[in-house]
C-alpha cells in the first residue's frame, strides 16, 4: 500500500486559497491542478509499505500525535520545484511543524520504513507539468498571498492511490488519524469512524 503521513487544511483555508488560484488555473489549463480537495501538509512520504509494517508505524504514528501540540498555521505566497512543480508555503508554528515531522519520520524508520533524509520544507502541492513550464508568473501572481490562520488537529495516515482520482490523478484516502497533543481524548486513540 503506497503511504504517507499529513495534515490536512481547513475548507475554509482551502476556499480562500482556491479563491486566489481560480483566475490562474483559468489561464493556464495545460497545468495539472491538484483539486482542493486533495491539499494535503505531507510530513512524510512512506512510499510501498506491507501490512505488517503498517502495523507497526501506526502504533508509532498515534504515540508521536500525542506528544505533540497542533501547530497553527497559514497559507502563504507561493514557490516552485524547478519548472514541473507550483505550491504554496505553509508558515506559522514552524518550530513545532519541524519537530513534529521529525518524530513522523523517525516513527517511520523505527518501523524500519525508508524516508527522505532532508530539511522539511512545509508547503502544499498545486499544480504540475510534464513539460517544461514557466512557473515564474505563477509564482510572482502569488507573492502577496497571505492566507488566514488555522490549526492543523489532526495527524493523518493516507493511503495514496495512483491513477484513481477521477482526473487520473492520484485518489488520497485517510486510513486512521490522531488528534494531536493533549486533549480530552485518550492520548494516540484514533478519531471515531477510522
Amino acid at each position: 500500500m503506497r503511504l504517507f503521513v499529513a495534515l490536512t487544511p481547513p475548507p475554509d483555508a482551502v476556499a480562500e486559497l482556491a479563491a486566489a488560484l481560480a483566475p490562474l488555473r483559468a489561464a493556464h489549463p495545460g497545468l495539472r491542478w491538484l483539486p482542493p480537495e486533495q491539499w494535503h501538509v505531507t510530513l512524510a512520504f512512506l512510499g510501498e509499505v506491507d501490512d505488517r509494517a503498517r502495523a507497526d508505524v501506526t502504533q508509532r504514528l498515534a504515540r508521536a500525535a500525542a506528544r505533540h501540540p497542533a501547530p497553527v498555521l497559514a497559507f502563504g505566497a507561493a514557490g516552485r520545484f524547478g519548472d514541473r512543480v507550483l505550491w504554496a508555503r505553509v508558515q506559522g508554528d514552524a518550530g513545532p511543524l519541524g519537530r513534529l515531522a521529525d518524530s513522523v519520520r523517525a516513527a517511520a524508520r523505527r518501523a524500519r520504513i525508508p524516508v527522505e533524509d532532508r530539511p522539511y520544507r512545509p508547503h502544499v502541492t498545486l499544480a504540475r507539468t510534464r513539460a517544461q513550464t514557466g512557473l515564474r508568473p505563477l509564482v510572482a501572481a502569488l507573492a502577496g498571498f497571505a492566507g488566514r490562520e488555522w490549526t492543523a488537529s489532526d495527524l493523518h495516515l493516507v493511503r495514496s492511490r495512483l491513477g484513481a482520482g477521477p482526473d487520473g490523478g492520484a485518489l488520497h484516502e485517510p486510513l486512521v488519524s490522531w488528534p494531536l497533543g493533549p486533549g480530552d481524548r485518550m492520548p494516540g486513540k484514533p478519531r471515531s469512524g477510522q
